[in-house]
């Protein structure tokens, strides 16, 4: 048992289901999986069971919580239900269903028979899954509010491709919630509150971005090839590219394979033989003339010593190689002082 609460909810729940008809005690049974099986049927799988319609079920269902709420066991209870307030209060007002019930008991079986509790009480407010968030559970309306509003700013701020540290985005939300309840504002809670939204994921490095961006939701070789060049920082070689992925995310990465994924991408850039960069990184793509003609429509005419200096910013290549290049006159031209620029 966890220590956010020190009683036992299948006992609780077992007392109070004493109350109610062996049919309506049947189907709750079967609906919240509190019986040899944790599996919850669905209202039609019950119907078929008694042979009357899912809405019969829904009404039979409703009717015996209801029995439950106006029993005197269930008003004994009420210290109980304070204890799992206070729980859900002290992990910030605010927590997912999977969590809190993962800290009631990590039996499925005690979990069911809690989550029959927190459906009783009135204290208990659930906020069911929808496209944006998951499944969580509250005492305060307010507070609710509040976090889904930040965790909603948050995510309308990044792009796509961003990916953002854990810390970073745990002060940038906390600065969202400055004004919040003090008791809750802390990094305990802001990561608790992270895992609610559905917008928001966090990718096999621990950095943060929108869930649906293949920097999070990471599915393919090439995802995993932009995280392990990123997390270097500077190119890489289709070599070390692959022994990247191997070493930070223990997944098979053949060389060749990888060099291919690289060359199809076109979040890489080739800097170099076989020296792969990211193209956010502001490297030109194209063969060396291509990168020279970059340079010059962006600065003009400029001596070959100031091109070679660009070109290596933006290429890992030798001087030789572009002179050679410069010397292609279908493609640049030198003046009297010595200065390249584009011959049409």
């Amino acid at each position: 048992m966890s220590a956010i609460i020190t009683f036992k909810p299948k006992q609780i729940t077992k007392q109070l289901l004493i109350i109610l008809s062996p049919r309506a005690r049947e189907v709750v049974i079967n609906r919240y999986g509190l019986g040899k099986s944790t599996g919850k049927m669905t209202l039609e799988a019950i119907g078929n069971q008694y042979g009357i319609t899912r809405e019969r079920v829904r009404q039979i269902e409703n009717a015996a919580l209801g029995s439950i709420r106006k029993s005197d066991a269930f008003t004994g209870e009420k210290n109980a239900l304070n204890e799992l307030v206070l729980a859900i209060d002290s992990l910030g007002g605010i927590v997912s269903e999977e969590e809190l019930l993962e800290l009631i008991s990590k039996d499925k079986n005690i979990q069911n028979h809690a989550l029959l509790l927190l459906v009783l009480g009135d204290e208990f407010n659930k906020k069911k899954e929808d496209d944006e968030y998951k499944s969580h559970w509250y005492v305060n309306s307010d507070t609710e509010e509040f976090v889904n509003k930040a965790l909603k700013n948050i995510y309308k701020g990044l792009s796509y491709n961003d990916l953002v540290s854990e810390q970073d985005l745990l002060n940038k939300f906390l600065n969202e919630v400055k004004d919040l309840n003090e008791k809750y504002r802390n990094e305990d809670n802001a990561k608790r509150w992270l895992m609610i939204s559905k917008m928001l994921g966090k990718n096999p490095l621990g950095e943060w971005g929108l869930a649906d961006s293949s920097n999070v939701k990471v599915k393919g070789m090439r995802d995993y090839a932009y995280l392990a060049i990123k997390k270097h920082g500077s190119p890489m070689h289709f070599t070390e590219v692959s022994k990247a992925i191997v070493d930070f995310f223990a997944k098979k990465a053949h060389t060749a394979t990888c060099h291919n994924e690289l060359i199809k991408d076109p979040r890489f850039v080739l800097v170099g033989r076989g020296l792969y960069a990211l193209s956010e990184w502001g490297y030109t793509s194209g063969v060396v003339k291509d990168v020279i003609s970059e340079i010059l429509k962006k600065n003009g005419p400029l001596t070959r010593e100031d091109i070679i200096d660009k070109v290596r910013k933006e290429r890992y290549i030798k001087d030789n190689t572009i002179i050679v290049n410069l010397q292609n006159r279908d493609y640049f031209k030198v003046n009297k002082n010595g200065e390249y620029s584009l011959a049409k």
